[in-house]
C-alpha cells in the first residue's frame, strides 16, 4: 500500500482522529477500506456537494453498478457487503430508489413526527428520574444517550420492550470494523428474521404505529423483503447515529460552559443541535457510491469504478465555516450537510433533531451545572468507521465538593 494512502480504521487513532487526518489531507485523499478495498474519501465541503450533487447521475448507490464488488477484486468475504449488498432504498439511484422512498414518505410523515413531541419529552423526563438522585460520577451511555433513541424509534414502530435490547446489540455488531462478516451475517440474519415477523404480526393485527401505517401505505406492492430491508434501514439509522449526535453534544457544552448558558437563557436547543451536527457529526462515512465514468471532483480525478465515501467531518472545513474548529451555536447551519442533500438526504432528519433538542433541553435545564467527569481526549470512542461516538460519558450532575 502506497504511504499516501490512509487506512481505515488506523491502529493508534479513533475514527475521529483519522478523518481529520484526512480532512488536513486534502478535499479528495485515497483511503484503504477495511479488508484492503481501495476507495476515496470526500473531505470538504466543495468536494461533499459535488458528490451528491452526482447521486443517481455520476455516482451509483447501487452494488451491481460496483465493478470491484463482482469481479474478484473485493472478496466475497469482506465484512462490509453486509452493508453494500443489502436491498434497501439506500442502495438504489433513480425510480428504484424513489418507488422504495414514496412508500415509507407517505407513512412518516411531518405531521407524525411533530405529533411525537409530548411522548418524546415523556420518555426523557423518566429517563432522567432515574437517576435524578446521584450524588456521584456515573456513565450517561447506558442511563441517557442510548435508551432515550432506542425507546423513541422502538416504540415509533411498535417493538415490544423486550425486544428493544437485541435492537441494539444486532446494530452495534453490525456497524462494527471489529466485528468478523460471520458475526455481521448473523446479526444482520436475526434481524431480518425478526423484522419479518414484526411486519406479518402488524398484518393480522395492527396498531398505532410506523410499522402498520407503512404496511397501510404500501399501493405500489411492495414485496415483505423490501418492507424489511426499509425496517431494518430506518430502525438501525434511527437511533445508532442519534445515540451519538446526544453524546457528542454533551460533550461540547460541558466544555463550553457560556455556550450551554447562552443555549439555556436564550432557548437555543435548536441552535445547539444544528451546532452539534456541524461540530461533530455522529456520521463518519456516509454509505458508498460508485463512479459511474471517469470524473473530476474537486480538482481531483477520478476513474470510472472508484468507490467514494464522504467525510463526517465537513463541518471542520475552515474553506466554509469561520472559526470551524470553535463550538459556537451562532455559526451560519445554512447548508448543512450532516444528513446528506438531495435525492437521498436523511428522512429521518427531522424526528432526530426533535428528539436531540429535547433531550438536551430536558437535561441541561434540569441539570444546568452538569459537566464531564473526565477529559474527554480519554473517552474510547466507538470502533466503527460509519459512525462515531463515546463508548462512555462519565459525568456529574453537581458540581464535586
Amino acid at each position: 500500500m502506497s504511504e499516501s494512502v490512509i487506512q481505515l480504521p488506523t491502529d493508534g487513532e479513533t475514527v475521529i482522529e483519522t478523518y481529520e487526518r484526512i480532512a488536513r489531507r486534502g478535499a479528495l485523499v485515497p483511503v484503504e477500506l477495511p479488508g484492503g478495498v481501495a476507495a476515496w474519501s470526500a473531505a470538504s465541503y466543495q468536494a461533499v456537494s459535488e458528490v451528491l450533487a452526482g447521486d443517481g447521475t455520476l455516482f451509483s448507490k447501487n452494488a451491481k453498478n460496483c465493478p470491484a464488488l463482482h469481479d474478484g477484486t473485493i472478496p466475497a468475504d469482506w465484512p462490509m457487503r453486509a452493508l453494500t449488498d443489502i436491498d434497501h432504498m439506500l442502495n438504489k439511484d433513480g425510480e428504484d430508489h424513489r418507488r422504495l422512498r414514496k412508500t415509507i414518505s407517505a407513512a412518516f410523515t411531518p405531521a407524525r413526527v411533530a405529533g411525537l413531541e409530548p411522548r418524546i419529552h415523556q420518555i426523557a423526563t423518566e429517563i432522567i428520574d432515574d437517576f435524578a438522585d446521584e450524588q456521584g460520577e456515573f456513565d450517561l451511555v447506558p442511563r441517557f444517550t442510548t435508551p432515550l433513541p432506542v425507546r423513541v424509534i422502538c416504540e415509533l414502530f411498535g417493538v415490544e420492550k423486550a425486544d428493544r435490547s437485541r435492537i441494539r446489540d444486532w446494530s452495534t455488531t453490525i456497524v462494527s470494523h471489529t466485528s468478523t462478516i460471520e458475526q455481521m451475517q448473523t446479526a444482520m440474519g436475526e434481524m431480518i428474521a425478526f423484522f419479518t415477523e414484526l411486519i406479518e404480526g402488524k398484518r393480522r393485527e395492527p396498531g398505532d404505529d410506523m410499522t402498520s401505517a407503512l404496511i397501510a401505505a404500501n399501493t405500489d406492492n411492495l414485496t415483505t423483503d423490501e418492507l424489511v430491508n426499509m425496517l431494518w434501514l430506518v430502525i438501525v439509522a434511527g437511533h445508532e447515529t442519534t445515540v451519538h449526535l446526544l453524546a457528542n453534544a454533551i460533550i461540547a457544552l460541558s466544555e463550553n460552559p457560556a455556550q450551554l448558558e447562552k443555549a439555556r437563557t436564550q432557548d437555543r436547543w435548536a441552535d445547539v443541535v444544528e451546532e452539534a451536527l456541524r461540530y461533530r457529526s455522529p456520521v463518519y462515512s456516509a454509505n458508498l457510491r460508485y463512479a459511474q465514468q471517469d470524473l473530476t471532483i474537486a480538482g481531483v480525478d477520478l476513474p470510472k469504478g472508484a468507490i467514494v465515501i464522504w467525510n463526517g467531518n465537513v463541518g471542520r472545513d475552515p474553506d466554509r465555516y469561520p472559526n470551524a474548529d470553535v463550538f459556537d451555536i451562532d455559526h451560519d447551519h445554512r447548508g448543512q450537510l450532516a444528513f446528506g442533500r438531495g435525492p437521498h438526504i436523511c428522512l429521518g432528519a427531522p424526528l432526530a433533531r426533535l428528539e436531540a433538542r429535547i433531550a438536551l433541553s430536558t437535561l441541561f435545564n434540569r441539570f444546568p451545572q452538569l459537566r464531564l467527569a473526565s477529559d474527554s481526549a480519554s473517552l474510547q470512542i466507538s470502533p466503527q468507521i460509519l459512525t462515531a461516538g463515546p463508548l462512555t460519558l462519565p459525568v456529574r450532575l453537581h458540581p464535586a465538593e
